[in-house]
């Protein structure tokens, strides 16, 4: 049982995990670094949990003690007690959900590892359920909701894997958590050392590299054999350009989204949620 500790003090050391969560530049360098994430609201802290991250503390605000007293009772970690306006001192903002949890990271497998894991994957206990062998690739993803959208869509839509380039944005970073609702924690990911060369990797385990373009020299999804979607990975670049010149070269095939009234593209995680979905096995 988690000991309940009341803060008085904003400065206190033990607090220290959580304090200024809305420095962005602070934060990314800080947390990877130290080892921990934080997880936000009731949702979000049990989906961490029970995905087997460890809990370093909690701080909780009076009125939630008793919502996550279960939580309180079956882990060893402290759980600090504070006011709503101590808790916004620390954090730096007001929190809305008055919740919050410093968690512990894991290792990340190396792509290689990844590839062979989400090849292996379960077999579904009812085939109509089987989302195939589909994995994610994102490059320059650098906008933290952009890429918890991504993520959820790719938890939501059987993506097996995600496989980030060396720029990407944290997925374990607060707000990446919070827009994904936790579906970071339930999609396995790894980082690739170096960029495309890390594509090799994929590559090698067997999958067909599918780059997402605009470009109208790009083969309109809906014109793929649905057999090219059995084990693919489908490559998304960044909020802004896209995929890069490198990554468009190393790609298999470059496939689009058919669109109409003259737009010709869309932000990339409705394109990722849309590529996700049009990728999905068919019933035979």
């Amino acid at each position: 049982m988690a000991d309940l500790i009341s803060v008085e003090d904003p400065d206190d050391p033990r607090l220290r995990d959580y304090t200024g969560l809305t420095d962005v530049e602070l934060r990314r360098k800080r947390e990877p670094a130290e080892g921990l994430f934080i997880a936000e609201g009731e949702k979000v802290i049990r989906r961490a949990k029970d995905a087997g991250y460890e809990m370093r503390s909690m701080l909780l605000s009076a009125k939630w003690v008793d919502v996550m007293r279960d939580v309180i009772d079956e882990l060893p970690a402290p759980v600090y007690a504070v006011t709503p306006e101590l808790a916004e001192r620390v954090t730096g903002y007001h929190v809305h959900r008055g919740a919050l949890a410093s968690m512990q990271r894991k290792p990340l497998p190396t792509a290689a590892d990844l590839l062979l894991a989400a090849r292996r994957g379960v077999v579904p206990a009812d085939p109509a359920d089987d989302a195939g062998q589909r994995v994610a690739i994102f490059e320059g993803f650098v906008d933290h909701a952009n890429l918890g959208a991504a993520f959820r869509s790719a938890a939501a839509l059987g993506i097996r894997a995600i496989l980030l380039s060396p720029d990407c944005a944290d997925p374990l970073y607060r707000r990446a958590i919070k827009v994904s609702m936790g579906a970071v924690f339930s999609v396995p990911y790894a980082r690739f050392d170096t960029w495309p060369a890390g594509l090799d990797v994929v590559r090698d385990a067997g999958y067909d590299i599918l780059a997402m373009t605009p470009d109208e020299k790009a083969t309109p999804l809906d014109r793929l054999h649905p057999e090219r979607f059995e084990r693919c990975a489908i490559m998304l670049g960044s909020e802004g350009h896209g995929l890069s010149t490198y990554a468009l070269r190393a790609a298999d095939e470059w496939v689009r989204i058919p669109m109409s009234a003259g737009i010709d593209s869309l932000n990339v995680a409705a394109a990722s949620a849309v590529a996700f979905y049009a990728t999905r096995p068919r019933p035979a």
